[in-house]
């Protein structure tokens, strides 16, 4: 502080100022402190005028020190300082040159970041808890999906999640292309699911599966009376049923040429009469579709009605084969062996073994056939593992040439190779040792240890 009692304009300038400000002289006694310097280090500002800050700095109230620092890099020098109740201040100094050029004075100024410290500790903590709670809400949302017959591990299949979500709630006529047993019915209720019309019905009709004589009264309904067997009061058809909510067509390639014309006549006037009827009924659904056949060469063919086709195709969403997206075919089974376990109260596990044979399978029949497999490989095998000779034989094999042994080879070295090679595919498909030990049956220990015996990292 200035020795003067007297008013001085530099001295009230000097603590008017919010920011703590030191000045030391090249042995580090304090010749000039702020008002701020005494409130930020818990003592009057006289106090601190005349003392050393070597002093201070071992009687713990502030490290590390502003004047040796100085003195050293004979410039100026910004870095944190902790005072007090691990106060945290952010401190900058310089040297003040006397007449002759050389230093004379250090002066430090400081600002009190603590606040500014907690507070990033406070969001770094924030952000945490908001990646667990994100986490949690995809594990959730994964679970909602796998309940619904939707695994989306392959970025195939999250692009195609990511497009079914963006159109669900978008009253636009969506086709769904794909082979046999991709999960086109389960990705239409996906798209119902998260539609306005949620709280309608979901009506699914297979075209493939209505004889041609039948569709029209099938999909109008009937009055009574209309033909020969005809219930009495008549019937709904698909489209009344549908009313508020989604109409899915599947196999819609099939549909003869007549009654073609009779949904493409439904879809763009939005009425239908009853099959021998006088009531014109206005339809109010949304309309989903799909085939596994190529219409555009359909359309070549004069088999399929291009006009027809433009109505339906608005958006179209191509579901890729089973074999195109190996990512999804270990969730897969993990969600079909937990569903069918619980269908049958039957808890049973996969051996290692029978995991490798079920993903390097092409599944001609898609998540169908897998579905299917699965299903009977619980309710047939008898033990609580499921092993290979549990496993139907045309699903056996299906890596012969890897596990046969090569010429010149031992049978420990042939062990090792086709150990390795397991571990390599298992390690391309999971991430932690927990979840390698499941599949391939051994402990997380064993896993550790034999990735790290072959140099699998």
């Amino acid at each position: 502080m200035l020795s003067t009692d007297t008013w001085n304009e530099y001295q009230a300038i000097l603590h008017s100022l919010k920011d703590d400000i030191i000045v030391t002289k090249l042995d580090g006694t304090i010749t000039i402190a702020s008002k701020a310097a005494g409130e930020i280090y818990g003592m009057e500002a006289d106090h601190l005028v005349g003392r050393s800050v070597f002093d201070l700095e071992k009687d713990g109230v502030f490290t590390p020190l502003a004047t040796p620092m100085v003195l050293r890099m004979k410039k100026r020098v910004t870095f944190i300082q902790t005072a007090a109740d691990e106060k945290k201040l952010m401190v900058t100094a310089l040297p003040v040159q006397g007449p002759d050029g050389e230093i004379n004075r250090v002066v430090s100024y400081s600002h009190d970041i603590t606040e500014l410290k907690e507070l990033k500790s406070y969001i770094a903590d924030m952000e945490d808890e908001m990646k667990q709670v994100q986490n949690e809400l995809d594990r959730v949302e994964q679970k909602r999906f796998h309940q619904e017959g939707i695994v989306s591990k392959s970025h195939k299949m999250q692009q195609i999640i990511q497009t079914a979500q963006q159109v669900a709630d978008v009253d636009v006529n969506v086709l769904l292309l794909g082979e046999s047993g991709v999960g086109k019915s389960s990705l239409a209720q996906f798209i119902h699911n998260r539609s306005s019309r949620k709280k309608g019905p979901f009506i699914e009709i297979n075209a493939g599966a209505i004889s041609e004589q039948l569709f029209e009264a099938e999909l109008f309904g009937y009055v009574a009376g209309a033909f020969t067997g005809a219930k009495t009061g008549g019937s709904k058809g698909f489209a009344e049923m549908a009313q508020s909510g989604t109409l899915f067509i599947d196999e819609i390639g099939e549909l003869s040429p007549q009654n073609q014309v009779k949904l493409l006549k439904l879809i763009h006037e939005k009425q239908f009469y009853r099959v021998g009827g006088r009531e014109l009924i206005t339809a109010d659904f949304r309309l989903i579709t799909a085939t596994n056949r190529d219409l555009s060469e359909s359309i070549a063919k004069n088999e399929f009605r291009e006009d027809l086709y433009f109505r339906i195709n608005v958006v179209p969403v191509n579901i890729p084969p089973l074999r195109d997206r190996p990512d999804d075919i270990p969730a897969l089974i993990d969600h079909i062996m937990e569903t069918v376990s619980d269908k049958y109260e039957k808890k049973k596990v996969l051996d290692g073994v029978v995991w490798q044979e079920l993903l390097l399978n092409r599944w001609p029949g898609n998540v169908r056939e897998l579905i299917n497999v699965i299903e009977r490989l619980v309710v047939t095998s008898t033990g609580e593992v499921i092993t290979l000779d549990d496993l139907p034989h045309e699903y056996c094999n299906n890596t012969p040439v890897r596990f046969n042994k090569q010429l010149e080879e031992t049978l420990p070295e042939t062990l090792d190779r086709v150990e390795k090679q397991i571990l390599l595919e298992a390690k391309q498909r999971h991430k932690s040792t927990v979840k390698i030990a499941e599949v391939l049956g051994i402990s997380q220990p064993s896993a550790f240890r034999k990735l790290r015996k072959h140099g699998i990292k």
